[in-house]
């Protein structure tokens, strides 16, 4: 058997690992020769003991001798449950280095929405977004990498690594192509389940190397490792026992020859049968036999310290061993000669003055589990209260709060609510979530029980909808909610309800408080709150006589506060959707308003109320030609969640009608860029939701008139955009756009099908509105040929739902489909109407498209170069093609000198 000798100067556990360090050093040489290099992510991955830390030390040396920067993080067993614990160990030191307005510079935009994650800035007044924050921890990265590059960074025992973190590393290792940064991660398989570990599989998923597994040493290596530590005389059928008892495992045999040495046995076949006794001696029950030995004092100190996780300093341990100084001391140097505890390794990560650290995690596991159980939980009490003494706040005892016994403690209950409103100022609800629910463990009083299931489900509204149903109906259903807490707890309650697709018991459950309470401003919010979701809600029909309720209370509505106003929202959007006149949706809209902006406590990042509302209020301007007020409020959102952070759901539906405005104003390409946009970030909040659709649908809508069909139909299929639809209204309606897209691909027969189907819906909920319900002009063009007095009929109609609605773009789009059915000059006549009314109306696809029509009905090669020109600065390619082909094909007739607008009250022309 050949003997295996280590590389030089290595340590004891980089025997057989050439490979691995090999593969370390050519990648950081790889990022250390090219500034524009793409970056790379290494994850090692094996069972306690094998070496992984002393590789992530290993590329530390590598890396420093090239001269790069490295920041290095670990997570802890009893530090799972603090939230951004590893990123903050990554990147305190680089910021804390700085003075407070350089750091602010660094991060720009990202400061106040990151900074207090990194503990480098305090929290705002309300609850920070999760997806936010990630998103300026991801920038905040690489900003300081081009900073610092080459940058290395390592994360040692990521099984035991923060939710928070985990989430955090996950996204920034999906952007390491544009960024020269190399991450190395160490970790156990197992040892982590539900969320942390599909976060963990999405980060060996992006990474360009495969996943390195370690494994245990061979016999010839560890017969090496023994001769290299007891001399070279140790005989083989030594070396084949240690190899036996320790499984190659490079911790325990480097643990076990330690202790051979120390007990002075000779490395000899007559001694290989004390092995097995030496080895239990090193972990779990031998070694705390092995502490018991060193004595009570040294046992209590290794106690605090394993409560105690990390930062551990004598003082500290001191305080809560309840040891004098002097006697700490000496049992910190006894712990340390017993290879329990040992100084802190350069370049690891940790913060602060430390003193100490275990020598191995396995180490700290056995000695935290050896503490008598009543014990852990009064030390951890103890731990919460020198926390929180220090001035470190209730989120930095929370950890601690979360293990002591419950004890119907008044004081507990409020430090925990404490915590999680702490948690949730910097982006951590998971965090809060454990704090409440431990808090209704202890439990709390009787009156305030209500307020904690409360808060509870507010700190799982983002994250768990379900969850939130169950905690905030419990809440109603007690006693101890003011009649404000208990109204927000409905409307809360309602909205999770119908976040989770419950629509119906959304209304129900708002239509019930509402009954309860006499006549006020309570009553009248929870009023508006169930006209809003019946106003979304897109079911089979709708609640009899809702509309002419609606319009009674509002009437009596002159804005002058925010339930009144939200109730003149709800009446325009209404209105507007049952197609009522333009202009008086407008006004109603309008008083909705204070000097034309939106109100204090109605702005977008306001949580009273909800985005729904605004959303309402900019889409009725945005389909009754109020295009510049719609445009303002959708942009105004936007920049409300990227400055505040919020890039989750809001953010999704922000980009979603930013994109509608562009579509309506006829900017074509911009609102591909943002639907897109919009709909990568649906992506990440998940498939299925109303918002998803609402990406979906105008993407699809904005391709077909850009001419773009195959892509249209390559989009609808790659996401969803197939019945059954939402139970919510999306905006354009999803049928109409759907059969457009049928007929645009041509399945005529279930392009027709399904636009039919859109008729029967928009009349069982009264939709009666010809721009956004379009179905009808596309179902006439569909039957012309087939059905021509049906096709007649609905041209009619439609046109008759257009003069009552008002606005230049119905008027224009109905007069379109009325010249599509007919021939000869009665066609030219209506195609002229219809261009002259577009051409008044914000709506410039809709003008361009007019005008390419008239000018081939009429043979005006002038109105055929207008469209076209319109056609390309709108991005609409399929109808630049088409104005394209008319003026190139040979007529044999000259062309018309073009069109002139009809007088002011010719048939088909409403007065003005």
């Amino acid at each position: 058997m050949t003997e295996v000798r280590p590389m030089g100067s290595a340590s004891a556990s980089l025997w057989e690992r050439e490979e691995e360090v090999a593969t370390i050093t050519a990648m950081v040489d790889t990022l250390c020769a090219d500034r524009s290099a793409p970056g790379s992510l290494l994850v090692l991955r094996g069972e306690a003991g094998l070496g992984k830390t002393t590789l992530l030390a290993e590329t530390r040396r590598i890396a420093g001798q090239r001269g790069c920067t490295v920041w290095s993080a670990r997570g802890g067993e009893t530090l799972r449950t603090v939230p951004f614990n590893v990123v903050r160990q990554l990147l305190q030191p680089a910021l804390v280095s700085m003075v407070p307005e350089e750091a602010r510079e660094y991060l720009g935009d990202w400061y106040d929405i990151a900074g207090p994650a990194l503990g480098i800035a305090e929290p705002g007044d309300r609850h920070a977004d999760p997806q936010g924050v990630c998103e300026g921890l991801v920038a905040a990265v690489r900003r300081l990498a081009r900073r610092d590059w080459p940058l290395v960074l390592t994360i040692d025992d990521a099984h035991w690594v923060d939710q928070e973190t985990l989430y955090w590393l996950s996204v920034f290792a999906k952007s390491l192509a544009g960024l020269p940064v190399l991450v190395v991660v160490a970790r156990r398989p197992g040892e982590i389940s539900g969320v942390s570990a599909r976060h963990l599989d999405t980060v060996a998923e992006a990474a360009a190397h495969p996943v390195t597994v370690l494994s245990a040493l061979t016999p010839p290596a560890v017969a090496g490792l023994t001769r290299a530590t007891l001399g070279e005389d140790a005989d083989a059928a030594f070396c084949r026992e240690v190899w036996a008892v320790t499984g190659g495992n490079p911790y325990d045999t480097v643990e076990l020859l330690a202790k051979v040495r120390d007990s002075e046995l000779g490395p000899v076949e007559a001694y290989a049968g004390a092995l097995r006794e030496l080895n239990r001696s090193a972990r779990g029950g031998g070694l705390v036999t092995r502490l018991e030995e060193l004595g009570i004092d040294a046992t209590r100190f290794a106690w605090a310290a394993a409560i105690l996780g990390s930062d551990i300093t004598v003082g500290l341990v001191a305080g809560l061993a309840t040891l004098d100084h002097a006697d700490a001391v000496r049992c910190a140097e006894r712990l340390r000669t017993a290879r329990i505890l040992t100084a802190p390794a350069p370049g690891t990560g940790r913060s602060g003055a430390v003193d100490l650290e275990f020598v191995h995690p396995l180490i700290a596991t056995a000695v935290y589990n050896s503490i008598p159980d009543a014990l852990r939980r009064a030390m951890h009490g103890i731990a919460a209260r020198i926390v929180t003494d220090s001035g470190r706040g209730a989120a930095a005892a929370s950890r601690h709060l979360l293990e002591v016994h419950p004890d119907a403690d008044e004081e507990l209950v409020r430090q925990l609510r404490d915590a999680a409103g702490e948690h949730l100022a910097v982006g951590a609800p998971d965090a809060a979530r454990r704090c409440l629910e431990r808090a209704l463990e202890e439990p709390p009083r009787p009156e305030v029980h209500a307020r904690v299931l409360y808060e509870l489900g507010c700190a799982t509204f983002l994250t768990a909808p379900a969850r939130t149903i169950g905690h905030l109906r419990t809440a109603i259903g007690m006693s101890g909610l003011d009649e404000d807490a208990r109204v927000d707890a409905v409307v809360r309650l309602s909205q999770a309800l119908m976040h989770n697709n419950q629509m119906e018991e959304a209304v129900r459950t708002v239509e019930a408080e509402a009954a309860r309470l006499e006549p006020g401003p309570a009553r009248m919010r929870l009023q508006a709150v169930q006209f809003m979701w019946e106003g979304v809600h897109a079911g089979e029909t709708t609640t009899p006589g809702r509309s002419e309720r609606l319009a009674a209370l509002a009437a009596t509505c002159a804005g002058r506060d925010n339930s009144e106003r939200a109730l003149l929202i709800l009446r325009g959007f209404d209105a507007m959707m049952r197609g009522e006149n333009a202009e008086e949706v407008a006004e109603i809209s309008d008083r909705a308003l204070v000097n034309g902006r939106l109100a204090p406590g109605l702005g977008w990042t306001d949580t009273e109320w909800g985005v729904e509302l605004l959303l309402m209020l900019a889409s009725t301007y945005a389909y009754t030609d109020r295009l510049d007020r719609a445009e303002s409020l959708y942009t105004k959102a936007l920049r409300s969640y990227e400055s505040a952070g919020w890039s989750g759901g809001h953010l999704v539906l922000a980009h979603a009608y930013v994109g509608l405005a562009h579509r309506r104003r006829g900017r074509l390409a911009a609102a591909e860029k943002s639907l897109r946009e919009s709909l990568r970030l649906a992506e990440r909040v998940g498939r299925g939701l109303p918002l998803y659709w609402t990406a979906t649908c105008n993407l699809v809508d904005t391709l077909l008139v850009r001419g773009h069909v195959d892509e249209a139909w390559e989009v609808a299929e790659r996401h969803g955009f197939t019945p059954p639809y939402p139970s919510t209204i999306v905006l354009p309606d999803p049928r109409s756009v759907r059969g457009r897209l049928l007929l645009a691909v041509g399945r005529t027969k279930d392009g027709i099908n399904e636009l039919e189907a859109a008729e029967k819906a928009a009349a069982s909920r009264g939709h009666h509105n010809p721009v956004h319900v379009f179905w009808a002009a596309d179902l006439a063009r569909a039957l012309a040929a087939q059905d021509p007095a049906r096709a007649a009929r609905l041209a009619v109609e439609h046109r008759g739902r257009a003069e009552r609605f008002g606005t230049d773009t119905a008027m224009g789009e109905a007069l379109r489909c009325a010249a599509a059915l007919e021939t000869g000059q009665r066609a030219v006549r209506l195609a002229a109407q219809a261009a002259a009314y577009l051409e008044s109306s914000p709506c410039q696809y809709e003008h361009a498209a007019a005008r390419v029509e008239y000018g081939v009905l009429a043979r005006s090669r002038t109105d055929l170069e207008r469209g076209l020109a319109l056609a390309r600065s709108c991005g609409a390619d399929g109808l630049a093609v088409r104005a394209e082909a008319e003026l190139t094909a040979p007529t044999g007739r000259p062309a018309t000198a073009g069109l002139a607008a009809p007088p002011r009250g010719e048939p088909g022309r409403r007065p003005r």
